[in-house]
């Protein structure tokens, strides 16, 4: 049975948990970023690492899909993938992309955008034997964003590389496979207020200094 539209109208949420204001706030955006951040994970937020990217394509078509924070360094977000997938492909094209972090617990969201550069191949290595085995099998396995026959090719694949690299023959990290840090110009703090009369606190980037200001929800 399908959920009429005037079901889904009727949800909504009034945002109670706290307030924000620019007294409260670092004057340089990374901090206050780590500050929320361990909030997120010491309130147990589930997966609090997990962040929206969107990139736009040569069309100028934007896409979104969820991917993981892995580290806060050299004034980025660093997160890693495929090169040649959909939002490798699209960051290649446009080297810029906008992450969207959103904590329902806290009642809080981080909107971030910047440019997109390469992490430095060594970090890449590091990260990528990091993973668990059977992760990294899979991204020698997985050719990211391309059409595949069915279920059974990537299983067969997984199959043929377990037997490749045994408990005692390392994975290598696959060409196509590494990091990107985005380096902020633009941040934006939410945090949810009642009647929808939400604090919006943003920091824009202008020559090396950050401005700090206040939108209207």
């Amino acid at each position: 049975m399908s959920i009429q539209h005037k079901d889904i109208a009727a949800i909504r949420e009034d945002y109670v948990l706290g307030n924000l204001s620019e007294s409260d706030v670092d004057y340089d955006p990374i901090l206050q970023f780590k500050k929320w951040f361990d909030e997120a994970i010491h309130s147990e937020v589930i997966e609090p690492n997990a962040m929206v990217l969107s990139t736009v394509s040569s069309q100028h078509l934007p896409s979104s899909r969820i991917v993981l924070l892995k580290d806060i360094a050299d004034g980025g977000l660093v997160f890693f993938t495929n090169y040649e997938s959909r939002k490798g492909e699209e960051m290649k094209t446009n080297p810029h992309a906008a992450l969207l972090f959103f904590w329902p617990e806290l009642q809080r969201q981080i909107r971030v955008e910047g440019g997109i550069e390469f992490v430095n191949g060594s970090n890449s290595d590091e990260y990528f034997q990091s993973r668990p085995k059977a992760s990294r099998i899979g991204a020698l396995a997985s050719p990211q964003s391309r059409e595949i026959p069915n279920r059974d090719f990537l299983e067969i694949r997984v199959e043929e590389l377990q037997k490749q690299y045994t408990d005692d023959v390392p994975v290598p990290r696959p060409a196509h496979w590494g990091g990107y840090i985005l380096k902020p110009i633009y941040f934006e703090f939410w945090q949810g207020r009642a009647s929808r009369l939400h604090d919006r606190i943003v920091y824009k980037k202008i020559s090396d200094s950050w401005k700090i200001t206040r939108l209207a929800p």
